[in-house]
């Protein structure tokens, strides 16, 4: 792969989904959308053939490229590096992850993060906020799936109060168990603060879900996992969890998670526009990152050749390996989605999940776009431009005209 910058105007032909126009896209040579032409009403784009799309959004990201995000000490440069890979797959906007941990340590953990983010141009663009996953989740065995069960805890305000004190990002996502003490009476505060509250890793019952659900809850985290291999037949926080309309459902189409044929059901049940693809990726995860063992905070997980991510020596999984181009790839493949589908699952629903609204290119923005070509095994990514950043695989042609590049 090579990054080069940006060294003159360029325009795309640009397919945002069922619900929005085709548009002609002027970018100039600072990467900034300079004019936006409508060229015709959406038309339905063939996987098949070349296309270039809006940037990819997920919503879960604990690591990347063998880099935790849950620790105090994360180089800039090392964060910086985890940006790079991530927009060689496709993800321009993204939610780093923090999992469950003392109080002091997730505040750790968001300062280092804070100071990565601040080091970096490139990431202050990309990252949209944090999604912490915990402290206030179930410590059920086989619910609190990798989290530290010591340090969760009945929700408090006064915790969350200084989780975001002093954050240069604000926390955009907070996953926790509707029946762990005080949850339900923290969601309506949270929400009137613009924070998504998210139903993960826990145990409730369908009644308390749906209380949770009335209360301001809106995203089921990685719907399907943080669960007990076995579960009640009827009455279990998967099944009531599907059955709430009121809330985006996060899936990890990785074929390791979630069997293809059952991801097929419970999309069925979610409908697509309900449904998000998020890698819940690990450190672990990657194109390029290598079997063997990784951290999760303080916890070691291991990377089998296959691809599957566990805890060693434990069935649970741990994270996901995949990336979001791979998950874009595997859904149109077992489902046979079109780019309809895929922008609605990797990019308009994960934005509108945190409450933003606008999906689609406007004049003044960066530029935030991916030149797929057709793959032996469905779409490729040939180039990201992001602002004034093209990651560029040079085996591969572009879909603009009129640009020239330069080494940076």
């Amino acid at each position: 792969m090579a990054f080069i910058a940006r060294a003159a105007s360029s325009t795309f032909r640009v397919y945002s989904g069922d619900d929005a126009p085709q548009i002609d896209v002027v970018v100039d040579a600072g990467g900034r959308i300079d004019s936006i032409l409508p060229c015709r009403p959406a038309e339905a784009t063939s996987p098949h053939a070349p296309c270039v799309t809006p940037g990819l959004v997920d919503i879960q990201v604990n690591g990347f490229a063998g880099v935790d995000f849950n620790t105090a000490t994360l180089p800039p440069a090392t964060f910086e590096s985890v940006l790079h890979e991530l927009l060689a797959c496709g993800v321009t906007r993204f939610l780093p992850t923090l999992i469950t941990a003392d109080e002091d340590d997730l505040v750790e953990r968001l300062e280092a993060l804070d100071r990565a983010i601040a080091a970096s141009p490139l990431g202050q663009q990309m990252v949209m906020g944090y999604h912490v996953e915990g402290p206030f989740l179930s410590k059920q065995g086989g619910y609190s799936g990798c989290h530290p069960a010591d340090a969760m805890k009945p929700a408090s305000l006064a915790t969350v109060e200084r989780l975001l004190t002093g954050r240069r990002k604000p926390i955009r996502i907070l996953t926790m168990a509707p029946e762990v003490p005080g949850v339900i009476e923290l969601i309506p505060i949270l929400r009137a603060r613009g924070i998504t509250c998210s139903i993960g890793h826990t145990a409730a019952d369908a009644e308390t879900i749906h209380r949770a659900v009335e209360a301001g809850a809106t995203l089921s985290t990685h719907l399907g996992n943080g669960l007990p291999h076995q579960l009640a037949k009827n009455d279990n926080p998967l099944l009531a969890q599907l059955a709430e309309d009121g809330l985006f459902a996060g899936f990890i189409a990785d074929g390791i998670h979630i069997p293809s044929a059952v991801l097929r059901t419970w999309l069925r049940a979610k409908t697509v526009r309900r449904s998000i693809l998020t890698s819940d990726a690990a450190a672990a995860a990657g194109p390029n990152t290598p079997a063997g063992i990784y951290t999760i905070g303080e916890a070691r997980i291991e990377r089998s050749p296959d691809g599957v991510v566990r805890i060693p020596g434990s069935p649970y999984l741990a994270g996901s390996s995949v990336s979001m181009d791979q998950m874009v790839r595997n859904v149109m493949t077992w489902f046979d989605f079109g780019w309809d589908d895929v922008l609605r699952l990797c990019r308009v629903n994960p934005l509108h999940a945190i409450a933003e609204t606008r999906t689609v290119p406007a004049i003044g923005d960066w530029a935030d776009f991916i030149e797929w070509i057709d793959g032996e095994n469905g779409p490729q990514i040939a180039r990201v431009h992001f602002g004034p950043w093209i990651w560029n695989d040079t085996q591969r042609p572009n879909l603009q005209h009129g640009e020239q590049e330069k080494r940076p």
